[in-house]
């Protein structure tokens, strides 16, 4: 019988391979689902692009973005991704096919849960209450190449831009229908959180 410890099975991939990311806008219902998977993955096609990753099946209010415990959407994502047998084939496919997954992310994200940052609340900010932040996270592996959104941004036709823009108002309608609109991309600090916040912020004034 043989002593030889044998090769320890992989373990990957980690955290650090995908970068987490969201589309955010006005609403009057944030926290919306669908079972059109499908129409998710167009959705980050659209948006994301030529990019291995998850999409999430869900749209929600900021404050549903961590749940009580600290985790967020995304990290949930991941660990659903890192649950299946099959990760490491899933993962190559992200990475060398640009393939693309869509995971229904559990329902006690529905669970609101304040920030330190409150200024989304609508004690503070009242109009926050008549157009209700939304967003819709991805989780992306990282690659070097430009989003899709960044891509079509850094173009510079503003013809161009206008009707892709059209296009992914039109493409969230499935989850997020009328009167429900995006106001733009970003991607999420686990360590600033606040600079989600902000974004809707810098909007404040145009809304009033």
């Amino acid at each position: 019988m043989s002593d030889t410890t044998p090769p320890a099975a992989p373990t990957g991939p980690s955290l650090n391979d995908f970068a987490s990311f969201y589309l955010y806008g006005l609403t009057n219902q944030p926290y919306q689902q669908s079972s059109d998977l499908t129409k998710f993955g167009e959705l980050y096609n659209l948006v994301i692009g030529k990019h291995g990753g998850l999409g999430i099946a869900s749209s929600f209010h900021p404050y549903q973005l961590v749940n009580q415990a600290g985790i967020t959407v995304w990290y949930t994502a991941y660990a659903q991704f890192y649950a299946q047998p099959n990760r490491l084939q899933m993962f190559a496919e992200m990475t060398l096919e640009k393939a693309q997954f869509v995971v229904v992310p559990p329902a006690s994200f529905a669970e609101f849960h304040l920030w330190p940052d409150t200024r989304l609340t609508t004690d503070e900010n009242p109009i926050f209450g008549r157009f209700v932040p939304f967003v819709i996270p991805f989780l992306v592996r990282k690659d070097p190449e430009l989003l899709r959104w960044d891509a079509e941004f850094a173009d510079g036709d503003k013809n161009r831009l206008n009707a892709y823009l059209k296009e992914v108002n039109a493409a969230i309608k499935f989850v997020q229908p009328a009167p429900a609109f995006v106001l733009g991309f970003g991607e999420f600090d686990e360590q600033q959180p606040e600079q989600l916040i902000e974004k809707f912020l810098s909007c404040r004034d145009m809304l009033l």
